[in-house]
């Protein structure tokens, strides 16, 4: 197998596990929208369902580049810290669709995003450090969870018990 056949097939391997969590994320949060969901009070920057899907698709894509370019960078020294990061926050994102979605629990998806907000950055900082280009492809995924984080916020404000 050449390099670059094998650099093509990482890639592609890298983007699938990143889709692949969005995938467990959907299994783990139920059928989406569901009632319980229309029925919660929402502030007026709740983007319309439509949008998650396309949006997420992109993050993902990114977000296995990027994965990818530090991969490549194997004899850096920040690689292995870099992705144990980058997959830990992997799996804290799909929990989150779980957690909000299926358990129904605005305040404990809040906590969690939190903790996903804490590894995201290092995330992302380690990411910088291996190539720079592989951190930038981490701020649209940053922003988006730190939007996310803010709607959660609200959604939690809006409908918790007084």
């Amino acid at each position: 197998m050449t390099r670059r056949t094998r650099d093509i097939l990482a890639l592609a391997g890298f983007v699938a596990v990143c889709l692949a969590a969005g995938g467990v994320g959907s299994l783990l949060g139920g059928p989406m929208p569901d009632a319980w969901y229309a029925g919660l009070r929402k502030p007026a920057f709740t983007p319309p369902g439509w949008l998650f899907g396309p949006v997420w698709t992109v993050l993902y894509v990114l977000m296995g580049v990027a994965a990818w370019g530090v991969w490549r960078q194997r004899g850096h020294r920040h690689v292995g810290g870099a992705l144990g990061l980058f997959f830990a926050q992997l799996v804290l994102n799909a929990a989150w669709t779980g957690i909000f979605f299926g358990l129904h629990a605005p305040f404990w998806a809040l906590v969690e995003l939190i903790v996903l907000w804490v590894v995201l950055l290092g995330t992302t900082v380690a990411f910088f450090r291996v190539r720079t280009w592989t951190g930038v492809l981490l701020l649209p995924y940053l922003g988006w969870v730190s939007f996310a984080g803010v709607l959660n916020a609200a959604i939690w404000q809006l409908n918790r018990p007084l």
